[in-house]
């Protein structure tokens, strides 16, 4: 017998690319299970897969770091917490000091679609019942209307797992001027942000203060403490973009819809930002 569950979650993170560095992304996971009916005459309640699976999902990837095995770096744990350093692309670096539950080590040589399925088919399958005897996952993007930015960011205010100082999302951008959507402005704004590290000024601080992990001269480095302890990183300036305010999605879309209104103040502006899959805000200017 087979059950499926389509968009069963969405998977926000970021994973480590040798040539593009901190790659924000947004999967949705389909499912599928094979297995014997139990003594419900389930295979298993859509209520436990939504609540079981999709916890165990968010547990092991979502809203961290992705690592696979053929780094140019290393990555050292301490304890309670755990270092990056590596380089990517043309000699850009990154390095990051975050507690263990933002990293998800993945045992492959790179993360791409296929290696997180395995990761997670070989995580989930021991937590489920015996009655199932295997399961398919299918990652996919969401088919964009738009043109869309890969990016990565960490909100230390926030309670949840935004936290974490490198994660992220593929995310669509609208922008329109005097009710008209303008492909031009849209793709000028994905160029410039495409696989980029969005930070937050007041978390900008000096190499010096840095506490586990060192920088080059060419670095940007940023700290904070947050509820799941102290998050810092250094990450070459051309890979990173600094923002006045706070990275939500509501600010990003306030920021853009100032920057689009100062190139075009005689026109009103509509920015219709997202967050990952089908959920951001709107502003207007």
């Amino acid at each position: 017998m087979i059950l499926f569950v389509n968009a069963l979650t969405v998977i926000d993170f970021s994973y480590l690319c040798n040539k593009r560095g901190a790659v924000g992304e947004s999967w949705i996971v389909d499912l599928t299970l094979h297995g014997k009916l139990n003594e419900e005459s389930m295979v298993l309640d859509f209520g436990l897969v939504k609540k079981q699976i999709k916890g165990i999902i968010d547990q092991c990837i979502d809203h961290k770091l992705a690592i696979g095995n053929k780094i140019n770096g290393s990555i050292e744990n301490h304890g309670d917490y755990t270092t990056l350093d590596c380089t990517f692309g043309d000699d850009h670096h990154l390095a990051m000091s975050a507690p263990n539950q933002a990293y998800c080590l993945i045992d492959a040589e790179v993360v791409n679609e296929q290696s997180v399925i395995e990761f997670l088919i070989a995580t989930i399958m021991p937590q489920l019942p015996s009655n199932i005897d295997k399961i398919e996952i299918e990652l996919k993007p969401e088919h964009s209307k738009s043109f869309y930015y890969h990016y990565s960011h960490g909100l230390k205010k926030h309670d949840g797992n935004c936290q974490r100082i490198i994660h992220g999302h593929r995310s669509q951008i609208g922008i329109a001027l005097d009710g008209m959507a303008m492909p031009r402005l849209q793709k000028q704004w994905a160029d410039k942000w495409q696989d980029i590290y969005l930070a937050t000024a007041e978390d900008q601080v000096s190499t010096s203060q840095l506490q586990h992990i060192t920088a080059t001269e060419n670095d940007l480095c940023f700290a904070y403490t947050a509820a799941q302890g102290y998050f810092e990183m250094a990450i070459s300036k051309a890979r990173c973009d600094i923002l006045p305010v706070d990275t939500t999605v509501e600010c990003i879309a306030g920021y853009l819809a100032e920057q689009v209104k100062a190139q075009h103040p005689d026109s009103d502006v509509k920015i219709t930002a997202y967050e990952g899959v089908a959920k951001g805000s709107i502003c207007y200017a």
